[in-house]
């Protein structure tokens, strides 16, 4: 495979570019995502109320290291699907809230709320990206169906969709799907919140290649071409989770990973809904 460094990136499907591996701020508030996105820096949405807190940082850090706006990558969401004037708006206020001058990634957060009112909000985020307000759109908990409601209807197609995806739950329709249209995806729960670090088979492949079981699940979702986003407010834990590149997955250890799959959802899963 390609040899990845903590500067590697992929390139979308609309031309720009997004790190391989980002940082997730869910459910810190704006005061503890301040801190944490200053040791780190990446992804935030309006759900989590913490856009102040994440654009502040972003800003410091840009500004305190001689750096422009294009050097971080922010990612934010769209809360809900209730209307086109209504996406239109929560565009406008996630832009305001993080004091950025625009968004590099811009989700739907779920597929929640029925196909018209998901075109709806689709529609908003195309024409917020029109007009230089979002550079790069996608969606996130999509399943296929989703996805295929808005592809073939004169709207862009989405360059990236944010799901649950770890050696627990593999998501194989949903991977086969995205992979074959050219749309990557992001892991939003790629350390299983820690539920699995004690599993026979992840303690057997820290202990192989002397890391924490952690850095397995984060290198394991580099290996099969997701974009891991791991979250933490803690520093040491946020230096560790950067410390995957030194070595990598075999692959009959990467297929033994793959069998591991219980469909266990870490959070919510609404990729089946109406």
């Amino acid at each position: 495979m390609t040899t990845l460094t903590l500067q590697s990136k992929y390139k979308m499907n609309d031309g720009h570019e997004i790190p391989v591996l980002g940082f997730g701020t869910y459910p810190m508030g704006n005061d503890e995502a301040h801190k944490a996105v200053r040791w780190a820096l990446e992804d935030s949405a309006d759900w989590y109320d913490n856009e102040q807190g994440c654009g502040l940082a972003i800003r410091e850090f840009i500004n305190g290291n001689g750096l422009q706006r294009s050097d971080v990558f922010y990612t934010s969401k769209l809360k809900v699907n209730n209307g086109k004037a209504n996406a239109a708006k929560a565009i406008d206020k996630s832009l305001k809230e993080c004091g950025l001058g625009y968004i590099d990634l811009y989700l739907m957060h779920s597929p929640l709320g029925g196909p018209q009112m998901r075109r709806e909000s689709w529609e908003a985020i195309a024409d917020a990206q029109k007009e230089g307000k979002l550079k790069s759109i996608g969606v996130s908990n999509f399943g296929v169906r989703h996805m295929e409601e808005l592809l073939g209807k004169g709207l862009p197609d989405p360059a990236v969709n944010q799901v649950d995806l770890h050696p627990f739950t593999t998501r194989t329709d949903i991977v086969e799907y995205c992979t074959r249209r050219g749309i990557l995806l992001e892991a939003w729960g790629p350390l299983v919140e820690a539920t699995r670090f004690n599993h026979p088979t992840i303690t057997r492949l820290a202990k192989i290649y002397d890391k924490e079981p952690a850095q397995i699940l984060l290198r394991y979702s580099l290996q099969k071409g997701f974009i891991p986003l791991p979250k933490s407010s803690h520093k040491t834990r946020i230096t560790s989770n950067t410390q995957v590149y030194d070595f990598e997955l075999q692959k009959e250890d990467v297929e033994c990973l793959n069998s591991l799959d219980e469909a266990l959802a870490t959070d919510w899963d609404p990729t089946d809904c109406p």
